[in-house]
């Protein structure tokens, strides 16, 4: 009888704690808030001058999901994120805005 209410208490224990175990991984793929959130609200600042922004806005969120990280500004900065500067179209050209 002991025995089932311990494995009965730490079943129901773990039911309660994988949440949150499981929560940081979720907000780190971006899909709770997290990245998603930065990204979209740093690639719009970063596009609020762009000629075709719905353009800009998805290659630099590409980029920024990549990176983890967009320069600040609306243009050139790129040297505070050199992974976001360093990448690369198909065609050789810098892919991020």
């Amino acid at each position: 009888m002991n025995y089932k209410k311990s494995v009965t208490f730490f079943f129901l224990l773990s039911l309660l704690i994988l949440p949150f175990m499981l929560f940081p991984a979720i907000a780190a793929n971006g899909r709770v808030g997290g990245l998603e959130a930065y990204c979209g609200s740093r690639c719009r600042e970063r596009c609020a001058k762009a000629g075709f922004q719905d353009r800009c806005i998805k290659y630099c969120g590409i980029c920024c999901r990549e990176c983890k990280c967009v320069p600040s500004g609306t243009f050139g900065n790129k040297h505070q994120c050199p992974c976001y500067r360093d990448m690369l179209s198909s065609k050789g050209k810098p892919k991020c805005p």
